[in-house]
């Protein structure tokens, strides 16, 4: 039988085709280098796991050392693991299997070209051709210490693959969410510094926490955005599986924005005509362009076509979404030419301008603004917002459209409006805000 460590010891990086099927389940991961944090006083080492042909499932494999432990520098070291990786890798492209006789394989790839004598440098550490060092010995596995990461480490890699894929906002909340569970688990679990050591218990611990001082949505919070992180870690093997994906989500009564009555939302406007011009266009922008108040934030003067009266923004559903932008609120704008492009259309106090805060910073300017301005005033509870405003337009345009259409027809111009991605997504959104009402039915009511 053909040695397969040995193979990976001696032999260089062929240049052959990939035999492996991307379409076909993977039958190995893709091998890593332990490099126990840099300690040369300790073993490093390639590691992989392959499919059990027995078991089907994924087998951690012997690592394999070869000479690179002689090595007494770090770059040496893991140069020589570097050349193993890939020689490892490209043998199991090409169909090479721990678990199996390899020596037809091998002979039929090696028939296929004639193998240099590969030097690598600095090392200076000969390979030499894979057919002079065939043994016949089987593979001996032995027991060996496992790749533990540094709890701080494995969560700041998680934290650095997803700042590539999310957006920046998306990015803080996860790393917000992951310093404060790093803060408890150093204050009630000190002795837990690698993250092997992490569990269910202990997680599960935690969200308890969150709930006893917050509420459960908060709760709920920290569980999906503690899935996410920690699913990176599974996905590169640096835990055996997502045990966060096993702790239920609690039940919660999401809050509402309730929408205005129309002398309400006529008073407010009328009140900041004389008080907050600044505040009102914001807010018109919310009601007439139908925007989130986090979408309106984000405007800039260049997001504004002049010519063609339309505005592009980033959206919830969609990276960058184009709506017209109605007379009513057409005619409240400034004249933009007088602004640079970059300048945000909002700035704090005033229209236009730039403005050093970060994105959910000027968001609460504005939230905090309303309350002070609008909501004390009008002795607004809770359930009333800027969000209220988006919902009562909305409602609105509903009932006008309907009155004049079937509700197929009035749901059909209206996701043109509002944006919405589907029918079915829009009829959840008119149910959640009340839109839709029935005729009276009081004739139904009677006896007869």
């Amino acid at each position: 039988m053909l040695n397969f460590k040995q193979i990976i010891t001696f032999a260089y990086e062929s240049e052959y085709d990939s035999a492996y099927d991307l379409n076909t389940k993977k039958n190995f991961s893709t091998p890593k280098i332990y490099d126990a944090n840099g300690d040369l006083s300790k073993r490093w080492y390639v590691y992989f796991s392959y499919r059990n042909p027995k078991t089907g499932k994924l087998k951690r494999i012997t690592p394999f050392y070869g000479d690179a432990n002689k090595y007494k520098t770090k770059e040496d070291r893991l140069q020589v693991l570097t050349q193993y990786r890939k020689t490892l890798l490209k043998f199991l492209q090409q169909g090479y299997s721990p678990f199996k006789d390899n020596s037809q394989l091998h002979s039929s790839l090696n028939n296929k070209t004639e193998k240099p004598v590969i030097t690598l440098n600095p090392v200076k550490t000969e390979i030499k051709a894979v057919e002079d060092v065939i043994e016949t010995t089987p593979i001996i596995e032995e027991k060996v210490e496992e790749p533990k990461m540094d709890i701080q480490k494995a969560f700041d890699f998680a934290l650095n693959y997803k700042k590539q894929i999310v957006s920046v906002t998306t990015y803080r909340s996860y790393k917000n969410r992951i310093d404060v569970f790093l803060k408890w688990l150093n204050k009630t679990h000190p002795t837990i510094k690698n993250i092997d050591q992490l569990t269910k218990k202990i997680t599960f611990e935690f969200l308890n926490s969150v709930l006893e001082n917050t509420s459960a949505r908060n709760r709920n919070n920290y569980r999906t955005e503690l899935s996410s992180v920690i699913q990176v870690l599974e996905d590169n093997e640096l835990i055996k599986a997502n045990f966060v994906k096993k702790i239920p989500t609690l039940k919660t009564t999401p809050n509402r924005n309730k929408t205005y009555t129309q002398e309400t939302q006529e008073a407010i406007f009328k009140h900041l005509e004389e008080n907050d011009k600044v505040l009102l266009l914001f807010i018109k922008f919310i009601s007439y362009n139908l925007l989130r108040p986090i979408e309106v934030c984000r405007l800039k003067i260049k997001d504004i076509n002049i010519a063609n009266k339309t505005i592009q923004f980033k959206a919830k559903n969609s990276p960058l979404k184009t709506k017209i932008i109605p007379e009513l609120l057409w005619n409240d704008l400034p004249d933009l030419t007088q602004f640079n492009p970059d300048d945000l259309l909002f700035a704090g106090d005033k229209i236009g301008g730039n403005w050093d805060a970060r994105l959910n910073n000027r968001r609460d300017f504005y939230s905090k603004r309303f309350k002070k301005n609008v909501k004390q005033k009008f002795d607004l509870g809770i359930d009333y917002g800027l969000y209220s405003f988006r919902h009562t337009y909305i409602t609105k345009l509903y009932r006008a459209l309907v009155k004049e259409s079937s509700p197929f027809e009035a749901k059909s111009k209206l996701m043109l409006i509002t944006g919405h991605l589907s029918m079915s997504a829009l009829e959840k959104y008119l149910r959640d805000i009340d839109a839709e009402l029935p005729s009276d039915y009081s004739e139904m009511l009677k006896n007869k």
